[in-house]
């Protein structure tokens, strides 16, 4: 499996299998794989705490912590992809539809090079 050959639905259902197989779902409600979405970003970011841009640079550099902040980020990813499995979203579509409202929300030629909100227009 890698990015340019597997899709989210892909993924979405080895995740489904791999907790069916353990009986799991009863684990798998949204609130709890909220809970866990958030847990397991926290324990993204403690590789991160602390460190200058140029140690990250670093730090990615080396491939045992690489594969420490991937199987971190993979964490995040299943949770995610179980709560969109539980909740019945399309994520997919959701980033879609989240990407078209960003896009209004910060056009291009207002917030290039420069991360701000943009005054909002009157209409």
């Amino acid at each position: 499996m890698n990015d340019q050959t597997t899709t989210v639905a892909e993924l979405r259902k080895r995740l489904q299998q791999w907790v069916a197989a353990r009986h799991w779902q009863k684990f798998h409600q949204p609130k709890n794989l909220a809970m866990s979405i958030a847990v397991e970003a926290a324990e993204l970011m403690e590789h991160f705490q602390w460190l200058t841009h140029a140690e990250v640079e670093e730090l990615l550099k080396e491939p045992a912590a690489k594969a420490e902040i991937a199987d971190e980020l993979a964490d995040v990813l299943s949770f995610v992809l179980s709560m969109a499995n539980a909740a019945d979203i399309d994520l997919a579509a959701a980033f879609e539809a989240k990407m078209a409202k960003n896009e209004l929300k910060y056009p291009a030629e207002q917030v290039k090079g420069q991360y701000k909100k943009p005054k909002r227009q009157q209409h």
